[in-house]
C-alpha cells in the first residue's frame, strides 16, 4: 500500500519515527528535504502565476482539514512551500509523510485554469 492511500487516524497518537524508518518513508517522495535535525520534511513548489499558486494551496489546505494534520504553509506569487512536522510528538510521525505523498498526489493529478 502506497502511503498516499493511508490517512491518519484521529483516535490515535502518532509516534515519532526512527531515522531509518523516515528514510525508508521519503523513498516513496523523494523530492522532500529532510531538516538536518531530521524533525521537519519540506518541498518548494513552483507555479505559472499566483492563482495557480492559490489554487494549490486551498487544494492542500482540504487534504489538511481532511486528515486533521496541519503543516506550516508558506507561498507567495509563483511558490509554495510546505512544512510538515508532528508538533505534539516532537518531531516526524507516519501522518507528516501520509500528508506529504497525498500533496505529491494531488500535484500530479490537479488542472490549472489559471
Amino acid at each position: 500500500m502506497h502511503l498516499y492511500e493511508l490517512h491518519c487516524l484521529s483516535d490515535t497518537s502518532p509516534q515519532l519515527l526512527t531515522e531509518n524508518q523516515i528514510q525508508q518513508y521519503l523513498l516513496e517522495i523523494p523530492l522532500w528535504s529532510l531538516s538536518d535535525d531530521i524533525n521537519i520534511i519540506s518541498k518548494t513548489f513552483k507555479f505559472k502565476n499566483y492563482n495557480q499558486t492559490q489554487l494549490f494551496v486551498n487544494a492542500a489546505a482540504s487534504i489538511a482539514k481532511k486528515e486533521n494534520h496541519h503543516p506550516e504553509i508558506k507561498f507567495g506569487y509563483n511558490t509554495c512551500t510546505i512544512y510538515y512536522s508532528t508538533h505534539s510528538a516532537g518531531g516526524l510521525t507516519l501522518f507528516d509523510l501520509i500528508c506529504a505523498s497525498q500533496i505529491d498526489q494531488l500535484i500530479s493529478t490537479i488542472e490549472f485554469n489559471a
